[in-house]
Order: structure tokens, then C-alpha cells, then sequence
């Protein structure tokens, strides 16, 4: 199965976008080439980005607060396991310990750092960060893979807190929901919400099928049209009945 993600609000937007762009720079830290090294710090500029444009690290103590205590009513529930209850209010616990060590603002350290933000602003230049641009830049480059890894990895660790929050605020929000079977006819589908709130609808196909979803959600309805994927012409509505799971989540 291939499952397609739609946020319905900002808040969770801005977490998708932060879970894809973390996954990312951790694996190109991992491996040992230049290049993959060079992604690895504009995806981390990019996290830079990101993170800073609203107050994250307040939004996420929050909402780990709001679940810790939804799970402490569970106490002492005959039906609730007490160990994986006692595993999740630890693992809670633990990424709010994390959030209130990061001192100032997300990423000031990188701010601060006037070499890496000269490699930032000529990275926004489509070829900006040729050796002739920055010849420091391509030293480090130039570098073994062992103590680049290792700079990177310094760079990237006080932002791990605000990971391990986003990682468990996704994990409950995914789990909130319960897939229901839906068929698109001719490939076009619509719901009306009727008051139905949700801050995340994710949509699943088999994954040889041959569809693209485009997704659009308004407080009043949900509309999916699946398209061919087409990748050399402007994609075409498809005339054919898909079906599909849809999950509506919300914390």
C-alpha cells in the first residue's frame, strides 16, 4: 500500500514538512560522499527555516502536555495495559525534558555562526556554492567523511529535541483514525463533512495502482480527484472507479 498524507490545517503542515526534511538530513549524514554531505546541510538550513516561523517549541510542549494527561486518565484501567501506558508517559515525558533544555530561539547556534550562514545565503544561489564561491566551503568538503559527519552531527543535535516531539505528536495523530473503504467513480470523490473536524486525512492506495490523488478540503467538504502519473504531459483526470482507504484523524 502507498499511503497519501493531506494536513488540514498550518500546524500540522508545518510538522510533515519538518518530519520529511529530519528523515532526510539523517540519512544524508549517515553516508560518507561529499555530496551527500552537502545535502545534509541545506536540508538542515532548510529545517532552519522551517521550524522558525512560528513558536514550534510551544506548540509541541503543549500538545505532549494535553496528551499526557488524556493518558493519565487511563490510569488503573482494567482494559489499559499499565506497562505500555507507563512507556508512552515516559517516552512523553522525556521529549518535554528535551524541549525545555533548548534554550533561545530554534537554531540561533546556526544563526550565530557567520560561516555557515555564508554558506546558506550563496546556497539559495542556483550554483552558489561553487569552490571559486567559497573555497573554505570546499575544503571542508574536501575533508575525510569522519569529521564532517561529525560536524554535521553536532549541528543537527540541539534540534533533536524538537524531532522526538513531532515524532510522537504524528504517531498519536496518525493512530487517532480508523481507515474506511471508499470507491472514487470515474475517479472523482466527495464528502461532505457535516461538522466532522480533523487535522489529517490520510488516503491509501495498492501500490501498483496506477493513480495520483489530488486532494482539497474545505470546513464544508472533501474532494479527491485521481490523476494519471504522468510524468511528460499535464496530468489528465482518470475515467476509471479507484478504490481507496481513507482515515480522518484528529488528536
Amino acid at each position: 500500500m502507498i499511503t497519501y498524507e493531506y494536513p488540514l490545517n498550518e500546524r500540522i503542515r508545518t510538522l510533515l514538512r519538518l518530519e520529511d526534511l529530519f528523515d532526510k538530513v539523517s540519512f544524508f549524514v549517515a553516508a560518507d560522499a561529499a555530496e551527500a554531505h552537502h545535502v545534509a546541510l541545506v536540508t538542515l538550513f532548510e529545517i532552519l527555516e522551517v521550524a522558525g516561523r512560528a513558536d514550534l517549541k510551544f506548540d509541541l510542549m503543549q500538545e505532549l502536555e494535553r496528551q499526557r494527561q488524556i493518558l493519565l486518565s487511563f490510569r488503573n484501567n482494567p482494559d489499559i495495559s499499565e506497562d505500555a501506558l507507563s512507556g508512552a508517559l515516559y517516552e512523553i515525558e522525556q521529549a518535554a525534558a528535551a524541549l525545555l533544555a533548548m534554550q533561545g530561539k530554534i537554531g540561533h547556534y546556526l544563526r550565530e555562526n557567520e560561516w555557515l550562514m555564508a554558506i546558506k545565503n550563496r546556497a539559495a544561489i542556483p550554483g552558489g556554492v561553487c569552490e571559486f564561491d567559497l573555497p573554505s566551503y570546499h575544503f571542508w568538503l574536501n575533508r575525510d567523511s569522519a569529521p564532517r559527519r561529525a560536524d554535521l552531527t553536532g549541528w543537527l543535535a540541539p534540534m533533536l529535541g524538537i524531532r522526538q516531539a513531532i515524532v510522537i505528536v504524528l504517531r498519536l495523530l496518525r493512530s487517532s483514525g480508523r481507515p474506511d473503504s471508499q470507491l472514487a467513480t470515474r475517479g472523482s470523490y466527495q464528502m461532505m463533512l457535516a461538522g466532522r473536524t480533523a487535522q489529517l486525512v490520510r488516503l491509501r492506495l495498492e501500490s501498483g495502482a496506477p493513480f495520483v490523488p489530488e486532494i482539497s478540503a474545505s470546513k464544508y467538504a472533501l474532494n479527491i480527484r485521481f490523476l494519471a502519473p504522468e510524468v511528460d504531459q499535464r496530468p489528465k483526470q482518470v475515467d476509471a472507479d479507484v478504490p481507496f482507504d481513507l482515515t480522518f484523524c484528529n488528536l
